[in-house]
């Protein structure tokens, strides 16, 4: 009869089981040295060696001619217990012997010696599935048994365990097998058995079992019954990982913004009979992988993908933001636990990633702060374009003035306004934006609270900067009061000072100029100002006009 792998090389000695040196090396200097203990408690993931571990150690307590530390695994103790006929080593399983009357017998079978071995020996599997009861009637027989009982406990949920079951036992942590370590491991079994399998199928093997040697073995297996040769295209189609490109879509279409695309692969899928909860997991984990591919400069450790997916995410990672990113793995996990208790899986499947691709749906200051963030990525890259609903045709005189140099960051004393158009070099170099008279216009109220609402439309970060913020009419200018500090390198951008104008000229029905006021000039606005040439003045309007003036 075919034994399957994973049990046909079952590791005999403690030198064969793979990456545990730790754990292994440990267990023969107890043998050998006869420093042992009444109780072990193994611990960790599947398929990391615990019950191989606890069935060579049972062996080694007992084996006849034992080799540093090692069972022979020739003589009759170790040929017996090896095939089960040696029936001083008890293995039980938790799950299905968890109540109180299954650890009343093993108290009464203790108190007999054993029959044929030095020690009798309990290998009692998944112990975490214990009754309370049955780890109350375990405490005193785990904490002083006879000389000839020894106890070894494995569980894959330690923290299951009170307290009081694990100050009674010597305790070993098993760590996840390494990729490097079941590779080699598995290219020695190939060997052995006569088939090939490609470096780059070792290592997806060794990814997908995520630290579990079992796991590993089992999907070889699953692999040669296909043929002698086993390669990565193989793996993937036995494990089930090919057909990811709904997946590199659906991301496609939120970095799009086409809500209408993705709806199209959703009912796609949908007809396809694909399970939504599924999608949503899988989206999770995409993103996830993204995310990995954008903050990890070796990420292929950390992804269980083919070297061509690989490159598909390190394209896809550059068109997303590290917020954005973070952002809709929030989003879906907030989805996942609403498909577990809604009523129809498909819509709220469908509701999230029309969130995903309409960033304006969502008014949370996580949304608004990845948009900003991404706001920020383009500008700086040199890719902002604005939105198709705050372009509007300027006038001549906004044309001249959005052509100029930014603003610098100095506030100019009233009345001659700091100008968001117009490049200005020192406040004694401004040119007056109305014409100077003894006195300065007076202030006019502006309802500053509809622009904040128009501006809602247009420019939403802007819009959060300008919050609490208040302005006022002055001749041609609207003067803007914030405490903000970083409302001026914001009114820097000439398409952030185009919005407000737009919003401006939506409410007030005219056009005006934009600046920045100035509180504490308001002490020297009333003060006698030198007057000058009206001919200047005259010029000055012509150019913003557009007018070019050349004067000798």
């Amino acid at each position: 009869m075919y034994q399957v792998l994973y049990r046909k090389y079952r590791p005999k000695v403690f030198s064969d089981v793979v990456g545990q040196e730790h754990i292994t090396t440990t267990l023969a200097k107890e043998i050998e040295t006869g420093k042992l203990s009444h109780a072990y408690l193994f611990t960790g993931s599947r398929g990391t060696g615990k019950t191989t571990c606890a069935k060579i150690l049972s062996k080694a307590v007992n084996c006849l001619h034992p080799v540093n530390g090692n069972p022979c695994n020739e003589c009759e103790i170790c040929r017996g217990i090896e095939s089960g006929a040696i029936l001083d080593i008890a293995e039980i399983d938790a799950a299905s012997n968890n109540g109180v009357d299954n650890i009343r017998d093993i108290r009464e079978e203790i108190n007999f010696t054993p029959a044929s071995c030095k020690y009798r020996v309990y290998i009692i599997d998944e112990v975490h599935m214990l009754s309370i009861g049955a780890f109350n009637a375990l405490l005193k027989t785990l904490e002083e048994p006879p000389a000839h009982v020894k106890f070894i406990l494995a569980t894959t949920e330690v923290h299951k365990l009170p307290v009081t079951i694990l100050s009674r036992c010597q305790r070993f942590d098993f760590h996840r097998v390494t990729p490097e370590a079941m590779a080699k491991r598995m290219n020695y079994i190939a060997s052995e058995e006569g088939f090939t399998v490609t470096e780059e199928a070792l290592s997806l093997i060794a990814r997908i079992a995520d630290g579990g040697m079992r796991d590993a073995l089992s999907l070889l297996d699953q692999c040669i019954g296909h043929g002698d040769t086993v390669d990565a295209e193989l793996v993937c189609s036995v494990a089930g990982m090919t057909g990811k490109d709904h997946l590199f879509s659906l991301a496609a279409a939120v970095n799009e913004k086409n809500s209408a695309k993705a709806l199209e692969i959703i009912s796609d899928l949908h007809g396809k009979s694909c399970d939504i909860e599924r999608l949503c997991s899988d989206m999770i984990n995409h993103f996830r992988n993204l995310m990995i591919v954008k903050t990890v400069r070796s990420a292929e450790s950390l992804l269980v993908c083919t070297a061509d997916e690989l490159q598909q995410y390190k394209e896809q990672s550059g068109k997303f933001t590290l917020e954005n990113i973070l952002y809709c793995i929030s989003l879906l996990q907030e989805a996942t636990a609403n498909i577990k208790r809604g009523v129809n899986r498909r819509t709220e499947m469908e509701m999230t990633f029309i969130r995903l691709s309409t960033p304006s749906l969502t008014a949370d200051s996580e949304n608004l702060l990845r948009r900003i963030a991404e706001l920020e990525n383009k500008m700086r890259d040199g890719t902002f374009v604005s939105s198709p609903a705050s372009a509007v045709t300027p006038t001549a005189s906004e044309k001249t003035s959005e052509e100029a140099a930014p603003v610098s960051g100095a506030e100019v004393k009233v009345p001659a306004p700091l100008s968001a158009e117009a490049p200005q070099t020192s406040p004694s170099q401004n040119d007056a934006p109305y014409p100077e008279d003894e006195s300065s216009p007076a202030e006019e109220e502006l309802p500053w609270a509809e622009v904040m609402q128009e501006l809602t439309k247009l420019n939403m970060p802007l819009w959060g900067i300008l919050n609490s913020s208040s302005a006022v009419i002055q001749g041609d200018f609207v003067l803007i009061k914030s405490e903000n500090p970083t409302l001026k390198d914001f009114i820097k951008t000439g398409t952030n000072a185009r919005d407000i104008k737009t919003a401006v000229k939506n409410v007030m029905g005219r056009a005006y100029r934009l600046g920045l006021y100035n509180a504490s000039a308001q002490q020297t606005a009333a003060a006698p100002q030198p007057k000058k040439d009206p001919l200047e003045n005259l010029i000055g309007k012509a150019r913003d006009m557009g007018i070019n003036v050349d004067v000798k």
